[in-house]
C-alpha cells in the first residue's frame, strides 16, 4: 500500500523540488520578458521579447535538471571542499558549452549554419559568463536542498536514537519496580508465617491475586492500566500489610468516581504508598494514617494522584543521593520513570518537612 512505502515522503519531497524548480524558471521566464518588453511600442516588441526569452532560456532550464543529480552525487560523495569546487567548475564549463551547443543547434535549424555561427561567435563570451554564473545558482540551490534533508534526516535519527535510548530505559525502570514490591511481599509474607500461619494463608490468597496483576501487566515499559485496576491491587496489597501491622495502619480514601477509567503505568501507586507505610506506620507504636487521593485536575482534565503521610517527615535534602549510600529503588525508580515516560509531560513532586509527613503529588495527562 502507498501509505506504508516509506519511500512515500521522499517522492513527496522530491515533487515539491520539481514543482518549485518549475516555479522559478517560469518567474526567470517572465522577468525575461518583462525586461525586454516596450508596451508603448505596440505588441511587436512584446512578442519579440517572448521569443528571444524562449530561445535564451530553454536550454539552461533543460539543463538545470541534470545538475540535480550531479550536485547529489557530489553531496554523497563529500571528497572534500577542493574536490568538490574542482567538480563543480568542470560541471559548470559543462553546462555552458551544452548551453551554447543547444542554441547553435536551434539557430542552425531556423536560420542555417551562416547565422547559427555568427550568433555564437558574438555572444560566445558573455553566454560563457553566464552559463558559470547561472550553474552556479541552480547548484547552490541544489546543494542547499540536499543539505536540508540531511540535517533533517540526521534529527529524525537523533530523535529516533533518543527515544529507544529513553523507551530501553523505561523497560529497565519499570523491570525494577516489579522485582523490588515482590522482594519486600514476600518479606511480610515469611515475617507473618513466623506469628500466624492462618493470616499467612489468607495473606497468600492475596498475594496470588497481587502476583497474578503484575504479572498481567508486565508486558512492556508503554503498558497502561485503568486507575480502578490499580486501586484494586493496592487494596489487596494494603489488606495483606494490615495483617502483619493490625491497627496500626489506617488508609483514608479520596477517590473521585470520574477518574476511575483513566489511564496510568501499572504498579504507579505501590511503591509510594510502600514507603509510606515504611516511614509513617511500621517504625511507629501508634502507626499512622496514609492517604490516598485521585480527582480530575481543574486546568487540563488530567489525572492528579497524590499519597501522603503523617509520620515524621524529613529535610528535603535528604531525598537526594548521597555518594555510597544504598537507597530503595521504588522512590527513585518512579521519579525516573515519570522524567521519561509521557513525553516529559507526566509530574512527580514530593512535599514534606521534618515533623510534618511525606506527600508525593503525581500529575498523569489523559488522552
Amino acid at each position: 500500500m502507498d501509505s506504508l512505502d516509506p519511500r512515500l515522503p521522499h517522492r513527496r519531497s522530491n515533487r515539491r523540488l520539481w514543482l518549485a524548480y518549475a516555479g522559478c524558471c517560469a518567474l526567470a521566464w517572465c522577468l525575461y520578458v518583462l525586461a525586454g518588453s516596450e508596451f508603448d511600442r505596440g505588441l511587436d516588441p512584446f512578442w519579440l521579447a517572448v521569443y528571444q526569452a524562449t530561445t535564451t532560456l530553454w536550454a539552461p532550464m533543460l539543463l538545470g535538471v541534470a545538475v540535480w543529480p550531479v550536485a547529489r552525487r557530489l553531496h554523497a560523495a563529500d571528497n572534500g571542499t577542493a574536490a568538490t569546487a574542482l567538480a563543480h567548475g568542470m560541471a559548470a564549463f559543462s553546462f555552458s558549452a551544452l548551453w551554447q551547443a543547444g542554441e547553435f543547434a536551434v539557430n542552425a535549424v531556423l536560420f542555417g549554419t551562416d547565422h547559427a555561427g555568427a550568433v555564437l561567435v558574438a555572444g560566445l563570451l558573455w553566454r560563457s559568463v553566464w552559463g558559470l554564473v547561472v550553474y552556479a545558482a541552480i547548484a547552490t540551490a541544489f546543494t542547499a536542498v540536499l543539505q536540508a534533508r540531511a540535517a533533517r534526516a540526521a534529527a529524525v535519527h537523533a530523535a529516533q536514537a533518543e527515544s529507544a535510548l529513553a523507551k530501553a530505559e523505561l523497560s529497565a525502570i519499570s523491570g525494577k519496580l516489579n522485582p523490588h514490591f515482590l522482594f519486600n511481599t514476600l518479606n511480610s509474607l515469611i515475617a507473618l508465617t513466623r506469628k500466624d500461619a492462618a493470616q499467612a494463608e489468607a495473606a497468600l490468597l492475596k498475594f496470588s491475586s497481587m502476583l497474578r496483576y503484575v504479572l498481567d501487566t508486565k508486558r512492556g515499559a508503554e503498558d497502561r492500566v485503568m486507575l480502578s485496576d490499580e486501586i484494586d491491587f493496592l487494596r489487596d496489597y494494603l489488606a495483606l500489610e494490615a495483617l502483619r501491622l493490625g491497627p496500626r495502619l489506617r488508609v483514608d480514601w479520596d477517590l473521585e468516581e470520574r477518574v476511575l477509567a483513566d489511564e496510568l503505568p501499572p504498579l504507579t501507586l505501590q511503591p509510594l504508598v510502600e514507603n509510606a507505610i515504611l516511614h509513617a506506620v511500621a517504625g511507629r507504636k501508634g502507626g499512622g494514617t496514609v492517604t490516598i487521593s485521585a480527582r480530575r485536575n481543574g486546568l487540563n482534565h488530567g489525572l492528579d494522584l497524590a499519597v501522603a503521610d503523617d509520620g515524621p517527615g524529613c529535610d528535603p535534602a535528604a531525598l537526594e543521593p548521597q555518594p555510597g549510600q544504598r537507597r530503595g529503588v521504588g522512590l527513585a525508580a518512579l521519579r525516573k520513570r515519570f522524567a521519561l515516560d509521557y513525553d516529559g509531560q507526566a509530574r512527580l513532586r514530593i512535599h514534606t518537612a521534618p515533623g510534618a509527613g511525606f506527600r508525593v503529588d503525581l500529575f498523569i495527562p489523559q488522552v
